[in-house]
């Protein structure tokens, strides 16, 4: 159900988006890079956090490291992953495939700005194969996420 989610989300909101289905696994940043022949880094990683009793989604790209100091300043309070299980009941999504898209539950949405290097970048699309080739901007504005600055610059 969770990739249907994100085809109606995306048929209702950005129509000309297309989901990439893959034969390969795309469940890791390496897989959906190899899968989709392009950087690492432009593989859109969606990360379920919780500050305080607030959950909340981070979409950065996938070989960028979550600064604890920057993402205290930016969100509150110190930023703790929720479980698998927690994720996929929040976000209606597997991990793997967890997206920013037909969400099972409205949430805070945030991108970091290390997005910003690419001219498009691909997030999951609510499974483990699926994806979606988008501008970095386009992404933000569809899920109405907030910009921040909370990951550290990729090493190399």
């Amino acid at each position: 159900m969770s990739l249907q989610s994100v085809r109606d989300h995306l048929a209702s909101v950005a129509p000309d988006l297309v989901v990439i289905e893959t034969d390969a696994s795309s469940a890791t940043v390496e897989l959906a890079a190899a899968a989709h022949k392009v950087a690492p880094g432009q593989i859109a990683k969606t990360l379920t956090f919780k500050v305080k009793d607030t959950v909340f989604l981070l979409v950065a790209r996938g070989d960028a490291r979550l600064d604890n100091k920057k993402a205290k300043a930016a969100f509150g309070g110190k930023a703790k992953m929720v479980s698998q299980e927690e994720a996929e009941a929040l976000t209606g999504h597997p991990v793997g495939g967890v997206c920013p898209f037909g969400l099972a539950q409205p949430l805070p949405v945030y991108c970091d700005v290390s997005l910003r290097d690419f001219d498009d970048v691909l997030p999951a699309a609510g499974a483990t194969n699926a994806a979606v080739r988008i501008a970095p901007d386009r992404l933000a504005d569809i899920t109405g996420a907030d910009w921040v600055d909370v990951c550290q610059p990729p090493r190399g």
